[in-house]
């Protein structure tokens, strides 16, 4: 199995040995359960499916409910694959959990999840732009226009994927190559050297390096 599921609590800054004071992100990772085991003869690929974090039965639908069931686990609010080789595939059982422990320090890491929504934007802040210009010749109110868009009689349209204004952020983000500072096993949290994607409370998928 190629890694686990956390949550993003929130960032703060850590002394390494070297005397430098680096920001880092505390992450709370599991406990995590084994919900479904994917197989290549039942489904054509390898996998574990992971739930995390109890939810409420009254707010989940009778098929989600025999879907847990049949795990021996009560309803999660999270669930996330993990792609995993079909050697090791005997080590691992429905219902099982899975902590912290999994993890060791110094390890690299890639975490992956969605992004802060920024809302509608223009394309200063979505795209990096300029602007048309500075306030001459009467451009009072361009500053944070888009300008030309390159449209005329030929082509006669917009192409796709011109950059305009736009709703920005709420994307798949995977930052890569995060270093685990330290790990606090009692509580399970961990300390990633480095920012993640999301908001405070938002679910990540920690997956280990060499499995990418």
């Amino acid at each position: 199995m190629s890694g686990l599921i956390g949550k993003n609590i929130g960032m703060t800054s850590m002394f390494l040995k070297n005397g430098e004071n680096v920001p880092c992100t505390i992450v709370q990772v599991g406990p995590c359960y084994i919900v479904q085991i994917k197989t290549i003869k039942n489904d054509g690929y390898s996998s574990v499916q992971l739930g995390i974090d109890d939810k409420k039965i009254k707010k989940t639908n009778k098929s989600l409910l025999n879907h847990f069931k049949k795990a021996g686990l009560s309803p999660k609010k999270k669930l996330l694959e993990f792609r995993m080789n079909q050697k090791i595939h005997s080590n691992f059982t429905m219902g099982n959990l899975i902590s912290i422990n999994f993890f060791k320090e110094g390890e690299l890491v890639d975490i992956k999840g969605i992004s802060k929504g920024k809302g509608f934007q223009g394309v200063i802040k979505r795209h990096n732009f300029s602007g048309v210009g500075e306030k001459t010749h009467g451009q009072h109110n361009r500053l944070r226009a888009p300008g030309s868009i390159g449209a005329g009689s030929d082509p006669s349209r917009v192409f796709k994927g011109k950059k305009m204004a736009g709703k920005m952020g709420k994307k798949s983000v995977t930052i890569k190559n995060l270093e685990i500072l330290k790990i606090d096993f009692d509580y399970n949290i961990m300390f990633l050297k480095g920012s993640v994607p999301g908001n405070k409370n938002s679910y990540l998928m920690i997956q280990k390096k060499e499995w990418n």
